[in-house]
């Protein structure tokens, strides 16, 4: 079974900026192995449909059948070394300045119930839900609420990346993992990727800067208020974090030869340059180009 069709932006925060109870799980489940990241979109569908399996289902993961958390062990991923190489051993063993990443499943299920909620048509909802969905948003809406001031260190997307994202990374940073016939088959092959990975102070002053600009030429909404929004949530975390935007099962979609000529983060970086310079028809002609590479993914969302 493939991935799910989900890319995400992640924050993987050094191990000693953590505190309270999810240090202690995190902790515990680095002590347990760590998840590999290209299997944590895979590890995200096995608890969520573990807990609508379970006898009597769980409406999310990683709680009882009351609804109250589960204090178990954290799912986390690694970033292995500071500079993100493919396989590559981690830069020193796990010690406070380890750079983490948890799962934390059962809080982003509760936000993508809401969002589901809020979206999908009354039939879908109705077909899709254990129990009165007034109970259901209830109880989804609390878990999102315990996070309190704090946030999940990951946020993703369906089918599609929001095209915003690319302006928080450089082109020439792309990492691209494409291996080989011969080495599909080989027991330790690298898996099939597209990623990048910027330090959290370079993210940060690009999410900012760009945000500033596209307020200042198209307004305050659409892809401006996307890019605040995003520079609100890294700012949850701290300063020495690595920030990755991951196509993650994404990549399933697309062939060796479309992922070698994506020009996805080229497109926003022309498309930002051409708004800089007041040439609005280049700046249109570079988002024309990204919104159509995307749409023919996201098309596919409906296509069953």
């Amino acid at each position: 079974m493939p991935a799910p069709f989900v890319c995400y932006l992640r924050v993987y925060e050094p191990l000693g900026a953590l505190r309270g109870p999810l240090a202690q799980r995190v902790r515990a489940g680095l002590a347990r192995g760590a998840v590999p990241v290209v299997d944590a979109g895979r590890r995200d569908r096995e608890v969520c449909l573990r807990a609508q399996l379970g006898v009597p289902p769980r409406l999310l993961p990683g709680e009882r059948i009351d609804g109250t958390a589960i204090d178990a062990p954290a799912d986390v991923i690694l970033a292995e070394g500071t500079g993100g190489a493919p396989g590559s051993p981690a830069a020193e063993p796990i010690g406070p300045q380890t750079l983490v990443c948890p799962l934390e499943t059962r809080p982003r299920a509760a936000a993508a119930l809401v969002g589901f909620l809020a979206g999908e048509t009354p039939v879908l909802r109705t077909a899709a839900l254990p129990a009165e969905e007034s109970v259901v948003r209830s109880r989804a809406e609390a878990v999102v609420a315990e996070l309190g001031d704090s946030a999940t260190h990951i946020v993703s997307a369906n089918w599609t990346v929001p095209l915003p994202w690319f302006a928080l990374v450089e082109p020439a940073e792309r990492i691209l993992v494409l291996p080989s016939e011969d080495a599909v088959t080989a027991p330790e092959a690298p898996a099939r990727r597209c990623y990048w990975r910027v330090s959290m102070g370079d993210a940060l002053s690009r999410a900012d800067a760009a945000a500033d600009l596209l307020a200042d030429t198209l307004g305050d909404d659409g892809p401006s208020d996307v890019l605040r929004d995003t520079a609100r949530w890294l700012r949850h975390f701290d300063p020495g974090s690595l920030v990755e935007l991951d196509y993650g099962g994404l990549v399933t979609l697309m062939d060796d030869e479309t992922l070698t000529g994506d020009t996805s983060a080229e497109d926003v970086a022309e498309a930002l340059e051409a708004l800089r310079e007041g040439d609005a028809e280049r700046a249109m002609g570079s988002y024309r180009r990204l919104r159509d590479f995307w749409a023919g993914r996201a098309v596919r969302q409906r296509a069953n």
